[in-house]
């Protein structure tokens, strides 16, 4: 028997529990991974709480993560036992031992260790698709990413910078906002002193800028609308203030007919095809130095709830890791 940390029914992460679970033998296009390290993502606050539904309960929480090939089933090709691999988007990631679909496993390159990967893949494939196909970055762009200081943050704006755009971000602190400028964000915006929208204007000479990426949610989706130029994207990516109201989609029109997107990361990763160009763009921009991994906390497994704690009072940067 291994554990897993499960909840039971939705709530706060004081539903999270430490199980003794089973863990068969995997079947046809599947393996079973020893886990070594195991991404924290605001999407498994969601799920914890209810906000998005899991399909059956008691549930494993958790999308990412990195490991060990222990066994393969029947047809899989892709991996070996033995192999070093890690993943990014199959529920049922916080355990010490899981199955999983094979073809959603990425082999990892050498030079890059377990914490490293289980800290990258969901969040580094985010900011691919974020920049390079939801919205295509290119020198001379003025963008707004909203909590720059956070994990997916972070690699926005080292991306973007590389890419030759002009990177304004929001954080919260000073600290947040000297970590923001370590890691190419040009200029920093703290929120709880200041309106981003008027500086952003004030940045732009009363433009706006062409697309703001925003993972805040509730709290910043009016504002960050009001950041963008006439036919601007808006790139809504997630909700850590929480769920965005119902709201009326001529308002869109009445500020300068602007566009709207809610993407998720499944959705761009469906194909195998893609989700091996994604997360090689990853791993190279990592292996140039295009991108940084920034793991700045790590928590043992057994302690999720304390990190989903942390998570939601805002209290992290970069990557968080949970380590089996």
């Amino acid at each position: 028997m291994v554990h897993a940390v499960r909840i039971h029914e939705p709530g706060g992460p004081e539903v999270l529990r430490w199980d003794e679970v089973e863990v068969p033998e995997p079947g046809a296009g599947e393996v079973r991974l020893r886990q070594t390290a195991i991404g924290l993502n605001y999407i498994d606050t969601y799920h914890r709480s209810g906000l998005y539904k899991l399909p059956s309960l008691p549930a494993t929480l958790g999308v990412e993560g990195a490991g060990v090939v222990e066994s393969v089933g029947a047809g899989v090709t892709t991996v070996r036992p033995g192999d070093r691999v890690a993943y990014g988007g199959a529920i049922g990631a916080y355990a010490e031992t899981r199955l999983i679909a094979a073809d959603r496993l990425i082999a990892l390159p050498e030079w890059i260790d377990d914490v490293q990967a289980a800290g990258l893949m969901l969040q580094g494939m985010t900011a691919e698709f974020l920049l390079h196909r939801t919205y295509r970055v290119r020198p001379g762009d003025t963008i707004l990413v909203q909590a720059a200081a956070g994990g997916v943050g972070l690699l926005l704006c080292q991306w973007a910078s590389r890419l030759g755009a002009v990177v304004i971000g929001t954080v919260s602190t000073e600290e947040k906002a000297t970590l923001a400028r370590a890691h190419g964000c040009h200029h920093v915006i703290l929120y709880s002193r200041e309106s981003f929208v008027e500086r952003v204007r004030a940045l732009t000479d009363g433009a706006g800028v062409p697309v703001v990426y925003d993972g805040v949610g509730q709290s910043t989706f009016l504002g960050s609308l009001d950041c963008l130029r006439p036919r601007g994207l808006m790139v809504s990516f997630g909700q850590a203030s929480g769920p965005i109201p119902p709201f009326d989609i001529t308002v869109l029109s009445a500020k300068g007919s602007l566009y709207l997107t809610r993407p998720s990361l499944f959705a761009y990763v469906a194909k195998r095809e893609e989700l091996v160009a994604s997360a090689g763009a990853v791993f190279e921009a990592v292996h140039t130095g295009a991108l940084t991994v920034e793991v700045r906390q790590t928590y043992p497994l057994k302690e999720a709830a304390a990190a989903h704690q942390a998570l939601e009072a805002r209290a992290t940067t970069g990557a968080t890791v949970l380590i089996p």
